[in-house]
């Protein structure tokens, strides 16, 4: 039986810590060669684009799709079992926001200082809350400096984000004063010009660009590349197609995509990480369906022990006709 599972679902049954470490628990399973993560497709002919993000980690294989048109965007995430059986398709808007705000988190546990306590954030949609959640769960912030240029949507951010978080989030009147004293910096937006200047950076700082994965749009300008010591992508060459930030860094000879670290490598300890208190590091966050499948995957399994979701259950020749068409 495939279980349907809605957004209702998957915000009962997934948290942003939890999210976390299932994001942890996959890079490792990368790194050991026990997972595969294969780049953004994009295909589009005159309607909606269509995007999918495939991957396999253990004995299960699985994609996020969505559509992009005048209607708007819907996100789906499908899980296959070892046996190729469809288990779960799953509504992903929520997990998307979720697991997006992860991956930084992940990225700030691994790389920022440990003494971090203040965080700047530029961006106010709903993507941008899940950056401070995360990045909130895993340092212990004391201080969140917001900009976006709508100011009634910057209020709206700062109370419902302060109330989610308990902690402070004011808004400022300017991207320099979101980042001057931050030890750990989000970026969260549609924009494609640099939205902040990379000499604004403190030493130790920590970015995470997380907006863009449009290789045409910069998020974070060239300055901000060549200041970090430290580089890290999900997925090189998914970011060699979609990084517009690095793209354009290396052309200007600021950036080699030969230093572009995966973030599963430092995770699993074969590369590195930070190497002082004041170096600057920058994880480069794209999205990748390594991500939906790992947290997919756990809330398709929590679904059917709590009994949630609801069971589809396709007509009984549809198997036996997928296998005699098939070729």
């Amino acid at each position: 039986m495939i279980r349907y599972i809605s957004e209702d679902d998957v915000v009962a049954t997934l948290s942003m810590a939890r999210t976390i470490a299932l994001l942890e628990a996959a890079s490792l399973a990368l790194a050991a060669g026990k997972a595969v993560n294969a780049p953004r497709q994009r295909v589009k002919a005159g309607g909606p684009m269509l995007q999918m993000l495939p991957a396999a980690l253990g004995d299960r294989v699985g994609y996020k799709a969505y559509t992009i048109g005048p209607a708007g965007v819907r996100f789906l995430v499908s899980i296959y079992g070892s046996a190729g059986e469809l288990l779960a398709i799953i509504e992903a808007n929520q997990l998307g926001q979720i697991r997006t705000g992860a991956a930084s988190g992940l990225a700030t546990k691994i790389l920022a200082r440990e003494n971090a306590t203040t965080l700047g954030v530029i961006g106010t949609g709903f993507q941008a809350r899940t950056q401070v959640e995360a990045v909130c769960a895993v340092r212990p912030i004391e201080r969140v400096f917001a900009y976006g240029r709508d100011p009634v949507r910057l209020r709206t951010f700062c109370e419902d984000v302060t109330t989610r978080i308990n902690v402070p989030v004011v808004g400022v009147r300017s991207a320099r004063e979101a980042i001057v004293e931050a030890d750990v910096i989000c970026t969260m937006t549609s924009a494609s010009r640099p939205v902040f200047e990379g000499r604004w950076l403190n030493d130790g700082a920590h970015v995470n660009a997380a907006g863009s994965n449009r290789i045409t749009a910069q998020e974070i300008d060239v300055e901000t590349v060549r200041r970090a010591s430290l580089v890290t992508v999900e997925d090189v060459a998914q970011a060699k197609v979609e990084s517009g930030d690095l793209r354009v860094a290396s052309q200007a000879g600021s950036f080699r995509w030969l230093d572009a670290v995966p973030l599963a490598s430092i995770v699993a300890g074969k590369v590195e990480g930070r190497r002082n208190p004041s170096e600057i590091t920058l994880f480069e966050s794209l999205g990748i369906g390594l991500w939906d499948l790992a947290a997919g995957s756990y809330v398709y399994d929590a679904c059917v022990a709590a009994g949630r979701g609801r069971e589809l259950d396709l007509p009984s020749g549809l198997g036996a006709l997928a296998a005699s068409t098939s070729r």
